[in-house]
């Protein structure tokens, strides 16, 4: 064999090799910590699935940290997530704010929803709860439509771009009103405004809202899903109370930087699904009222555009402004 020929084989044999190694290093994932970005503070929804799954992960050998990265409706930690190593080790629980609703808000959003992700999973979704204060005197949606007609009312959001900010304004749009809305940089800076008064009412996830219409401090209205929720079936839906068609769901998936490898992508998908079927987990999501269902990442890609596109006509028929 001449030596052209030789070094030839040579080079594609330490090429193979390289290729098999950067495979098994690939397939170790996790090969250091692991950092979970929640793009809101402490307390919400995002914030539960985020430490359900540090949790959990611990058992892989490496240390699990979530980090909440709140503002600007969840566009500063997706940014920091997006601008991030694709290695699989840094990872952001997306929103229906931060994948769908904020490409059309934010006319200068500084990350593509798509093309800066790599989807992984589908983590859960619930119906966002309409609460309010409980010296409003509205105890139904055609009650609180009247008022709104008659009175200034305001509602509070965790911030511009959230489902909590945009189920307010398909509100006013379907319902014919005006209703101010007051974003914060979270839920948890929100509910003391709401409990106060100083706020009217807030469209809520339903797990961090649930405990407190329990617990009488709030009044529940109704429900955004297009049915009634399983962890509050008493609680009727805008759409049965008034307004057909109505429905706001919020959603939370999980995703890493662009190009992250397809094996270390579906690697950290087995291990969503694996603890999302845990059954002290689904019983713990299920009486906060998260209905878990993880999928592909293709799958997820599509639910991503599909909610874009739904959301962009939210966005355009109400007239939604970041605040």
């Amino acid at each position: 064999m001449n030596a052209p020929r030789m070094g030839q084989l040579l080079c594609a044999a330490v090429l193979a090799l390289a290729s098999l190694g950067a495979a098994a290093q690939t397939a170790a994932w996790p090969s250091k910590p692991i950092r979970i970005v929640v793009t809101f503070p402490p307390g919400g929804a995002p914030d539960t699935l985020a430490r359900v799954l540090a949790d959990k992960w611990a058992a892989l050998g490496q240390p699990v940290t979530v980090d909440n990265k709140p503002g600007a409706g969840g566009n500063i930690g997706a940014d920091f997530v997006a601008k991030s190593a694709p290695d699989g080790h840094m990872l952001v629980v997306g929103t229906v704010g931060t994948h769908a609703i904020n490409a059309s808000l934010y006319p200068n959003l500084s990350y593509h929803p798509q093309k800066d992700f790599t989807p992984i999973s589908f983590l859960a979704s619930t119906p966002n709860l309409l609460v309010v204060n409980n010296s409003v005197p509205a105890k139904t949606v055609p009650e609180l439509i009247d008022l709104a007609k008659k009175t200034p009312l305001t509602f509070g959001s965790s911030g511009s771009g959230t489902s909590i900010h945009l189920s307010g304004e398909l509100f006013n749009t379907m319902a014919g009103v005006k209703m101010q809305h007051i974003p914060y940089k979270g839920r948890a800076q929100a509910i003391p405004d709401l409990l106060g008064g100083r706020i009217s009412m807030i469209f809520d996830n339903m797990p961090s809202a649930l405990p407190l219409v329990k617990s009488g401090e709030l009044r529940a209205v109704a429900v955004t899903s297009a049915s009634r929720s399983a962890a509050a079936p008493n609680i009727p839906t805008i759409a049965e109370s008034g307004l057909p068609g109505f429905e706001a769901t919020s959603w939370f998936a999980l995703f890493a930087p662009a190009g992250v490898p397809r094996e270390v992508q579906m690697k950290i998908n087995a291990e969503t699904a694996r603890v999302l079927a845990l059954p002290d987990v689904k019983d713990k999501l299920a009486t906060l009222g998260l209905d878990p269902n993880p999928g592909t990442p293709e799958q997820l890609a599509a639910q991503v555009q599909s909610e874009i596109t739904k959301w962009a006509k939210v966005v355009k028929e109400s007239g939604a402004k970041p605040d």
